[in-house]
This record gives structure tokens, C-alpha cells and sequence, in this order.
């Protein structure tokens, strides 16, 4: 089967190009964008023609950051229902974290995932291996051979690896087989147990706060040893202005640095816990308005370079306890983005173009991988968006097992309507 997506306004940043087009699709790649530009033939081929009018066509969806619990964690979530969770948000390719149980910490533990991946509805699950075994700090795991397993990325995602040594040694070992470092930035000792932003909100509620410091710190430290060593870093869930202007720095100063952010930091701050809702408790915080400002901002500017979901699934029973003992973290697959194009696009200062980079073609360009693009002879990974289609966040709706999403109840406009995968019809949700 041949297809072909018509009328739609093809937004593909890689190119540069927000205008209606259509987009020809032949054995898995794209061939073409013109109607009669003679790749395929009406009169040979059986042709799919599907009419993409007044909806977004762009590059499939990547998102850098979920957590699917598999192995160790099934109750919360599996890789199934995650690649469900996935395709259902427009997106084709995910990378996933390594603090399961046992930890991605082997080529083993790699291997396993990628089989199991395999065996689910094509959204491609990229492995991230832990930078130390059991991600205990202490040893580092065998980075060089995860990577030649197929691990996308390191992380110690949950915790910064807080022996300077050590990180320095995992940056330099990376550094040389050109391997992204993924590093969750934060001082452990000066989070110190905290359960939301230490500020006006924290003291007027009892709980001890994270101080915006606790980010910081570890974002300055791990910007200098990616200079030192010349590694590639990437920075997760950005959250704090004092983090943003670090970023800055490093990237005028040609530092191989970059830096996501997810929905929850540019759309809400910490005057959203003024009922301790554990759905909206996640690590690191929820800042300040200022820092929420700072973040949009340094999305506009390309200081941050991409949209992450951190897709937290937990299940309800978890964060049905006391907010100080409520685990961290959100579900974020599903409406990151109709929440991102509501507050960035929609009411805010992104084009389209710029939206898309950061959730498609930057993504990419972090991983070093070939999609992110709709130029002819890629392949054709493609997400349709039904961007006038708005509706209520309805957690019940969910194909992920967590509900756990700080949006229910928001009014958001954007819908994925069809995902295509490698030139194979994935997703068709035009009953939503």
C-alpha cells in the first residue's frame, strides 16, 4: 500500500516550512510533496490517499524522558501500556529511564527492554542505561557496552550522581564514543527530604520545600565537567530561572549542553498546591511564576531545547497518601501536546514551527537519530493533529494505568488524530 497525506499544513521545522502540502509515502520513506511530481502512479500503484485538511502533518513525536516502570513496577505502568500511552500522543519514538527493578545497568537489561518493545505496537523504546550500577553512586556501569547494545543515552534519572569523581569519569568515558549523559540535577542534600518548592507556598503550608539552589548547583557542576571533558550533556526537567541563565552561559560559551523542560514547568507553579494535590506533586517542583515565565521564555529562544514529558505513571493508591509521603511524579504522555500547543501556541509565544522543533526535530538532533524531519527519502514517522479539536483532560479516558495527571479538568486544544510509523498505520483515533 501507497499513501498519500493531502491538504494538510505540513509543519516540518527541519526544512524551515509550515505550508500545505501533501506528503507521498512508498515502502516505509517519503518520496515526495507535490501531487504531480510523478513518484507514484495512479495508474500502476493502489494509492491510500488520506485527507490530513485543516490539520497539522509533522514529523512524529519524540519524547525524550518516560518513566514505563518495566521490569520491577508493572502495577504503575508496563511497556505496553506506556507504547499505548505513547501512540495515543502523537508519539513514535520514546526513551525510557533506567531506575526499574533490576536497574538498565547491563547490556542485558538493555537487550531486555528492546525486546519487549519489540513485541508492542511500533512506537520505538529507546533504552537509557543508569550511569552506576544499581544506580547506587558508587560504581560506574558499563556505559560502553550498553551503547553497543542500542542504549540511546546514561542517566541516573531519579538522583544526581553526586560523586564529582565519578561523574566526571562517566562524562569522559561517554565523551568517547560520543554518547549523550542525561543528568537529573539535583543536590540531594540540599532537597533534604523536601516535598515542593521551598518559598512562600511551602512556608504558608507546613512542608519542607527543595530550594531552587538544589537544581542549580548540579547544573553548574555538571556544565563544567561536560567542558572539562567534552561531553555531550543534556540537562533534564528544567524548572528554575537560575538554571536557565546557566544554560545560557554555557551554550554562548560553546558547551556541548543541552536542556528539556516538560508541560507541567511552563504551565503551572507552585500556587497550583495550594491544595496539596498530590497529582501535581513532581520532582523537581513546581517553581515560582517567575521561573515559569523564564522557562517559556528560554523555550522561545531555543535555550531550552526541548519538550520532555517525564511521564511519571503512578498508581492511584500512591498518591492517594499524605502529601509529604505521596511519590513524585506525573502522567504525561497523553496530553503533553495539547498542552504545550494551548500554552505555547495557542496563548503563548511559539509558532508552530518552533513547537514542533522542540518536540520532534531538537529531540532528534539530542539523540543524533534520523527522524524529526519530513524531507523526502526519510522515514515517514508522521503524526497528524487535529489542532482545533479541544476537550476537557479527563483522566478516566487514559490508556496509561497512571491518572495521575496535574491537567484534569483543563480545557486544551489539539488532538492526534493518526500516527504513522516507518510508513505502517499505527493510530487512527478519529472516535475521540
Amino acid at each position: 500500500m501507497r499513501f498519500c497525506i493531502s491538504n494538510g499544513l505540513v509543519v516540518d521545522p527541519a526544512a524551515g516550512r509550515a505550508e500545505i502540502r501533501d506528503i507521498w509515502i512508498r515502502d516505509g520513506r517519503i518520496v515526495g510533496h507535490e501531487r504531480k511530481n510523478g513518484v507514484i502512479s495512479a495508474e500502476s500503484e493502489e494509492i491510500d490517499y488520506i485527507d490530513a485538511t485543516g490539520k497539522w502533518v509533522v514529523p512524529g513525536l519524540i519524547d525524550l524522558h518516560v518513566h514505563f516502570r518495566e521490569p520491577g513496577f508493572t502495577h504503575k505502568e508496563t511497556i505496553a501500556s506506556g507504547s499505548e500511552a505513547a501512540l495515543r500522543g502523537g508519539f513514535t519514538t520514546v526513551c525510557c529511564m533506567p531506575n526499574t527493578q533490576p536497574v538498565i545497568d547491563s547490556r542485558k537489561m538493555v537487550r531486555l527492554i528492546k525486546e519487549r518493545a519489540s513485541a508492542n505496537n511500533g512506537v520505538r523504546v529507546l533504552p537509557i542505561g543508569a550511569i552506576t550500577r544499581e544506580q547506587k553512586g558508587i560504581q560506574l556501569a558499563n556505559i560502553k557496552g550498553m551503547a553497543r547494545e542500542g542504549a540511546c543515552a546514561v542517566s541516573e534519572d531519579g538522583r544526581s550522581v553526586m560523586d564529582e569523581d565519578l561523574m566526571r569519569e562517566a562524562l569522559r568515558i561517554a565523551a568517547d564514543i560520543d554518547l549523550p549523559v542525561f543528568s537529573h540535577a539535583e543536590d540531594s542534600r540540599l532537597a533534604d527530604g523536601g516535598a515542593m518548592n521551598r518559598g512562600v507556598m511551602s512556608e504558608r503550608l507546613g512542608i519542607r520545600g527543595i530550594p531552587a539552589e538544589a537544581e542549580e548547583v548540579i547544573v553548574a557542576r555538571d556544565i563544567g565537567l561536560a567542558m572539562q571533558t567534552g561531553a555531550r550533556l543534556h540537562l533534564c526537567h528544567i524548572s528554575t530561572k537560575g538554571s536557565v541563565a546557566l544554560i545560557r552561559e554555557a551554550k554562548a560559551a560553546g558547551a556541548r549542553v543541552t536542556a528539556e523542560t516538560a508541560p507541567h514547568y511552563f504551565t503551572l507553579d507552585e500556587e497550583a498546591l495550594a491544595g496539596l494535590d498530590t497529582n501535581k506533586k513532581m520532582n523537581p517542583p513546581l517553581r515560582t511564576r517567575e521561573d515559569r515565565e523564564a522557562v517559556k521564555q528560554a523555550l522561545k529562544d531555543g535555550v531550552i531545547d526541548a519538550i520532555a514529558t517525564d511521564h511519571a505513571p503512578h498508581h492511584e493508591d500512591e498518591k492517594a497518601l499524605p502529601f509529604e509521603q505521596a511519590p513524585f511524579g506525573v502522567s504525561g504522555l497523553e496530553t503533553s501536546f495539547a498542552v504545550s500547543y494551548t500554552e505555547l501556541v495557542r496563548n503563548g509565544p511559539l509558532t508552530p514551527l518552533e513547537l514542533i522543533d522542540r518536540m520532534s526535530a531538537s529531540p532528534a538532533r539530542i539523540l543524533g537519530i534520523e527522524r524529526g524531519s519530513l524531507a523526502e527519502g526519510q522515514v515517514a514517522d508522521i503524526t497528524i493533529i487535529d489542532i482545533d479539536k479541544s476537550y476537557v483532560v479527563s483522566p478516566g479516558a487514559f490508556v496509561s494505568k497512571g491518572r495521575n495527571t496535574p491537567f484534569a479538568g483543563m480545557t486544551v486544544w489539539g488532538r492526534p488524530s493518526m500516527v504513522m510509523i516507518g510508513g505502517m498505520m499505527k493510530g487512527v483515533f478519529n472516535d475521540r
